[in-house]
């Protein structure tokens, strides 16, 4: 692999924007750091570190960074669909859309797919077996919750085309109808108490903050001072004067949530990070200028998806050994826990890369379909819909493990999904169905322009 990182490293283009590779490792690196720090394991079940000191809530203004990475896809995403439509000139809008959903599904959904797979599979053992007490079945649990996360950029990726032309045409305006429409959203929810309003904002806000990401890509945040202060005196405004919480994260009992659905709060919080993570492009850009630094961010960035999908499976594998070899968990919060989670942490890290090494393979882009040699068919042309008929089965597959958890299986467990009652085997049955759609929509709709493979 290292030859392979430096050949890759070697080859970059001089006008690809190496920051944005950054910022994505470092967001995910954050979110996982985040959640093996939050998590407060004791032998009787898992609670949150930021609802046993609530002093530490403000830290979530740093460290809840998945803004910027849906900032950074949008950036992607853009890039990606026009360079797409330079190079199918000729092909119809429909297979351009089919091809773009399967080239930017795939390196999400392989591993992802391989990791419910396992863990399915394994979940069901276990409970033929007659286990799923305890940690095992609080891990049976949570293990999947991390996946709302994969569930929401299906949407950003099956949204850019049509999102993508709204920026075209308005730009700032684009980004503030979407701002606005989160902004009514709560009103709705919050003065008028409309029930389920408050779920259209996980579409809002985070196409919103998909939206900076274009803005990102034409070169149109020219005032990231500005940005960071706006976004940061909203976020104070609403958490002092609303009825937003502190933390920018989900806490177990609070009545309303900034993530769940996710606020106009949280939405200012974006907007604030984005801001101040555009403030430290210069420097950031001159560190990667450096060889071992930018070797560092390619490696990373190949294995970035899989470390995440894993890296709940390694923490809780580290408390699990802890407790099979009878080493005590302290107390969350006290001193002794405090002085246990440097070596927690290192372990989790140990196993993750253990499980990294395992499955890296699956992160890799599967070959590109073959060329037809001829203009979109009929059928290619009709591949639109179908793509978008897998991504949607994706998303709500996605999103409803997040929610149910593989616990229960045998029980006929489900969770709400809106307000639709998802299980398991159902949530899994819709990820891959709509991946296969995805795959099929994607195949065979490659044309050739100028005598090349496009």
């Amino acid at each position: 692999m290292g030859s392979s990182v430096r050949e890759l490293a070697g080859a970059t283009p001089t006008t690809r924007d190496r920051y944005v590779d950054l910022l994505r490792v470092a967001s995910l690196a954050a979110v996982v750091l985040g959640h093996w720090l939050m998590a407060a394991v004791t032998p009787d079940g898992v609670g949150n570190l930021l609802a046993v000191v609530p002093g530490l809530q403000p830290l979530t203004w740093l460290l809840q960074v998945m803004p910027v990475f849906f900032f950074v896809g949008g950036f992607s995403h853009a890039l990606s669909y026009r360079s797409l439509l330079r190079r199918r000139s000729r092909g119809s809008a429909d297979s351009v859309y089919s091809a773009f959903l399967r080239a930017r599904l795939q390196r999400l959904l392989r591993p992802t797919t391989v990791f419910v797979l396992l863990w399915g599979a394994a979940a069901l053992v276990i409970q033929l077996l007659g286990g799923g007490g305890g940690l095992t079945g609080t891990t049976l649990r949570m293990v999947t919750q991390p996946l709302w996360f994969i569930g929401i950029y299906l949407a950003m990726v099956a949204f850019t085309p049509p999102l993508l032309k709204l920026h075209e045409r308005y730009g700032w305006g684009a980004f503030a109808g979407l701002a606005g429409a989160a902004a009514a959203v709560d009103v709705l929810r919050f003065a008028a108490g409309v029930p389920y309003v408050e779920f259209l904002n996980f579409a809002f806000v985070w196409l919103a903050v998909h939206q900076l990401g274009f803005l990102r890509a034409d070169g149109r945040i020219r005032r990231p001072a500005l940005l960071a202060g706006a976004g940061l005196a909203g976020a104070c405004a609403l958490v002092a004067f609303g009825p937003y919480p502190l933390s920018m994260v989900g806490m177990p009992g609070e009545k309303v949530s900034n993530m769940a659905p996710p606020t106009l709060a949280l939405l200012c919080h974006g907007l604030w990070l984005v801001g101040a993570v555009e403030l430290l492009r210069a420097p950031a850009a001159r560190l990667l200028e450096r060889p071992r630094a930018w070797r560092t961010v390619v490696a990373a960035n190949g294995v970035a998806m899989t470390a995440f999908l894993w890296h709940l499976t390694a923490m809780f594998g580290v408390y699990g050994a802890m407790l099979a070899l009878d080493i005590p968990l302290p107390e969350p919060a006290t001193a002794a826990w405090w002085a246990q989670v440097p070596l927690r942490i290192a372990l989790a890290a140990a196993l993750t890369a253990a499980l990294v090494a395992a499955f890296r393979t699956f992160e890799r882009p599967a070959s590109p379909a073959p060329a037809t040699g001829a203009p979109a068919t009929a059928a290619a042309t009709g591949s639109g819909p179908l793509a978008a008929l897998g991504a949607t089965l994706c998303l709500l597959g996605v999103l409803g493990l997040s929610m149910v958890g593989f616990g229960g299986l045998l029980d006929g467990r489900t969770a709400l999904l809106i307000a639709v009652p998802v299980s398991a085997p159902a949530a899994v049955a819709m990820t891959l169905g709509g991946w296969l759609l995805v795959e099929r929509a994607g195949r065979g709709t490659a044309v050739r322009t100028g005598g090349r493979r496009a």
